[in-house]
């Protein structure tokens, strides 16, 4: 007789669940990956030095997505995003300009404590006024911004050695930015811990059914606050961020509030709140650099940018929209 057949060892459910249900950030990292091969085919000079740069202009828009995404998965959003950043940007570099090389390490800590407290504002006052989060947040970016010209009414400033080495420069091998090790290590620090904690889970009832959360004795009001507190913490690490990749405080706000906001639109984030992460929102940030990027080496003016730009993300977002259509009818 011959002998039975031996089955071959299945693949392990979890990993196949995971991917599954990670398919929308499954397929931004293979865009990206793709991106990356079409970046070195029109310029076959794409080398080290030009993934550090890009890593380095990604750093504060991943940090701004980080921030938006917490706050939009519990339900709210936050258009003072880029104020926040420009407020702790030139706090970090007036500071550091006073402080030296050992007094940077508490300027650090002060930056962090007062995002993390400016978010808190944003959130008692959404909770204590009941008016949107969306006035409220945009009424308050006109505070920070003039907060951050009083602080510095010109770009000014400085930064420490070592706090600038921390972006600059390659990690173990020449093709892995330390910018790219930083952004991983900080953002895993603080959202591994948060995602596995009760106020993670709290994030998401709330953004998923208020009502639902707040039968099963979610405390609404502390869990919004929360989540603005941690999106005014990752606002000053982008602000720092700033510090970190320019070496100066720029008073005037950048792009990074409507930055942050494509970047967890294209990442999956649900506008509606309730769902998303931030692997999602990273990859779609170097997605859209690498696209403006491409369009630059193909010698597209500003201009027609702008608009492929748009329309590269309106029919990304339309194609999302379907597939999670398909998926709840199925």
């Amino acid at each position: 007789m011959s002998a039975p057949a031996v089955a071959a060892p299945a693949a392990r459910p979890g990993i196949g669940r995971t991917i599954a249900r990670n398919q929308w950030v499954v397929g931004l990292y293979l865009l990206l990956a793709a991106l990356l091969a079409f970046t070195f085919l029109i310029k076959p000079g794409y080398g080290p030095a030009d993934i550090e740069s890009l890593a380095i202009s990604v750093l504060p828009i991943v940090f701004a997505a980080a921030a938006q995404a917490v706050i939009v998965i519990a339900g709210g959003i936050d258009l003072s995003i880029g104020s926040l950043m420009a407020l702790t940007n030139v706090v970090a570099a007036a500071l550091m300009a006073q402080s030296g090389e050992v007094g940077a390490v508490g300027v650090v800590l002060l930056v962090l404590i007062l995002g993390t407290l400016l978010g808190a504002v944003n959130g008692i006052l959404v909770v204590v006024s009941r008016v949107p989060d969306i006035v409220v947040t945009l009424a308050m970016s006109f505070v920070w911004a003039g907060a951050a010209l009083l602080v510095l009414g010109s770009p000014g400033g400085s930064a420490a050695a070592w706090f600038m080495a921390l972006a600059d420069g390659t990690f173990l091998i020449e093709w892995l930015p330390r910018a790219f090790v930083t952004m991983v290590v900080v953002l895993a620090v603080i959202w591994i811990p948060l995602r596995r904690s009760r106020l993670g889970l709290s994030l998401y009832a709330v953004g998923s059914d208020r009502v639902a959360a707040l039968r099963s004795g979610v405390p609404i009001g502390r869990t919004k606050i929360a989540a603005y507190a941690i999106g005014g913490l990752l606002a000053g690490i982008g602000g720092l961020s700033l510090s970190m990749s320019t070496g100066i405080g720029l008073p005037v706000p950048g792009p990074y509030t409507l930055g942050g906001v494509a970047a967890i639109v294209l990442g999956g984030v649900s506008l509606a709140g309730g769902r998303g992460g931030l692997m999602g929102p990273v990859a779609a940030a170097f997605i859209l650099a690498l696209i403006r990027l491409d369009l630059v080496f193909l010698g597209v003016t500003s201009d027609y940018s702008q608009v492929i730009q748009g329309v590269v993300l309106v029919l990304v977002v339309m194609i999302g929209g379907l597939v999670e259509l398909r998926r709840r009818r199925a």
